[in-house]
């Protein structure tokens, strides 16, 4: 899957193999550009996946207080539930590549899609924490997955655009999750105050989000074999020139990214800046709400820190494939972070505004990082194994920051402990993100 257009190309010039039913590729009308109609149909199932991958939990963060009244939950159990999402990233993550093998990319973000609408459905409505715990998880477990996958769709499929393929998909993450942060408490009100209400709305995004997936399922379930030929990082091998295939499935048994240290730096960078953004998801209203402000203006002041990853995921992707090292860009976006906690212990309140977008900028290490799993693999197989690793090792890293964060919130009765925690974390992230910037590939430390 070096990219859907070079086999269109290929087809075009073999019509006797290009024909067949197995081959054809999917959501292409008669007449139509295969290529054309692929690409779009594609572009647009990338977008729609990718504003369905945070409202799950910047809806629940926006309402967290009457999740808690109305469950009964403690600050320790409200803190294992803001843990939730990086547990099951990790856990279900790592499935994502033997599930891409299998089915192909196309049908496992489709079930994800597919498994968040249920799970957002179901939580509010199940009873209780345990139901509500379940509920998540499932909804999470398509975002786990998809998690995953994006970066390689984004890399085989778009070779050539990687940088910016890859900040249209975090624009679009970063939109999902700014509007659910802030229309979650407005629609909840306009709908007669029930949270439970204002949580399963968001499933309906999820549903829209499957469409555009489902000829790829087609495309990958049918064939023979085609589900492994999609996961493979290679030209086809239905194509003329197998030898790239060939190479990667050579090369990819030899790849252990426990031995490479880029591919350990990416993993800690990656997962302390989970940590951030989920404490920021998770805690963020609440620390606005603690220090005075209403609720509706704490969800808006979420929203203005997720939105500020719209146009900073579609800049900063294109400017870190333009330098040899991304570390400035780590440092930069660090510092921000500082200051924005900074403010959040000395004047919550009084720079609510200023502070959220200073923790916007901050949070845009995400983008950053989906940016280097991309450069700092060769190949397909590379970047399959890279994202698995990295991803998965990164958030089994963050699950502890939101639950000591609930904990220490719980226990000293304020924010200073918690807020003490997140600034100390922002140093090691700013240390490792800047040696995952260095130019290596994990090809070459992982194979030696």
């Amino acid at each position: 899957m070096m990219g859907l257009m070079p086999r269109e190309e290929t087809r075009t010039t073999t019509p006797p193999t290009v024909r067949s039913p197995a081959t054809r590729e999917p959501g292409t009308p008669g007449g139509a550009s295969p290529r054309a109609w692929t690409t779009r149909l594609l572009v647009l199932g990338i977008v729609l996946s990718a504003l369905n991958l945070r409202p799950a939990i910047t809806s629940l963060g926006a309402l967290l207080e009457e999740v808690r009244d109305g469950l009964g939950m403690s600050g320790s159990v409200a803190g294992l539930l803001t843990s939730v999402p990086p547990l099951c990233f990790a856990v279900f993550g790592v499935m994502a590549p033997r599930l891409a093998r299998r089915f192909g990319p196309g049908a496992v973000v489709c079930a994800g899609m597919a498994a968040i609408a249920t799970g957002l459905l179901i939580r509010p409505f199940a009873g209780g924490t345990p139901g509500f715990l379940a509920g998540s998880a499932l909804a999470l477990m398509g975002i786990a997955v998809s998690n995953v996958l994006m970066p390689v769709i984004v890399k085989r499929w778009f070779p050539d655009r990687v940088g910016s393929m890859t900040g249209l998909y975090s624009m679009a993450l970063a939109l999902g999750t700014s509007v659910a942060a802030a229309v979650t408490v407005p629609l909840t009100d306009a709908l007669g105050g029930s949270w439970q209400t204002g949580l399963a709305l968001w499933a309906g995004l999820a549903v829209a989000a499957v469409l555009p997936w489902l000829p790829f399922v087609r495309g990958h379930v049918t064939p023979p074999g085609a589900g492994e030929e999609a996961a493979e990082a290679a030209t086809p091998t239905r194509s003329p020139a197998p030898a790239p295939t060939e190479h990667a499935r050579v090369e990819t048994p030899r790849l252990r990214m426990a031995r490479s240290r880029t591919a350990w730096a990416l993993a800690v960078f990656f997962g302390l800046q989970a940590t951030a953004a989920y404490i920021t998801m998770g805690w963020m209203a609440q620390i606005f709400r603690d220090a005075g402000v209403p609720a509706g203006t704490a969800g808006l002041l979420l929203a203005v820190t997720m939105v500020m990853g719209v146009p900073l995921a579609f800049v900063i992707p294109r400017l870190a494939t333009r330098l040899p090292h991304q570390g400035p860009i780590v440092l930069a976006l660090g510092l921000c972070g500082l200051a924005g906690y900074a403010g959040l212990y000395l004047a919550p309140a009084a720079g609510a505004w200023a502070w959220a977008l200073l923790l916007g900028v901050a949070n845009c290490a995400f983008p950053l990082a989906l940016t280097m799993v991309g450069m700092r693999a060769r190949t397909g197989p590379g970047v399959v194994q890279l994202s698995a690793f990295a991803q998965s090792t990164g958030y089994l890293i963050s699950i502890p920051g939101p639950l000591l964060v609930g904990v220490l919130y719980q226990h000293s009765g304020g924010w200073g402990l918690p807020i003490a925690l997140m600034s100390a974390l922002m140093i090691p992230q700013m240390a490792v993100g800047f040696l995952a910037g260095r130019d290596r590939t994990v090809e070459d430390e992982a194979a030696r």
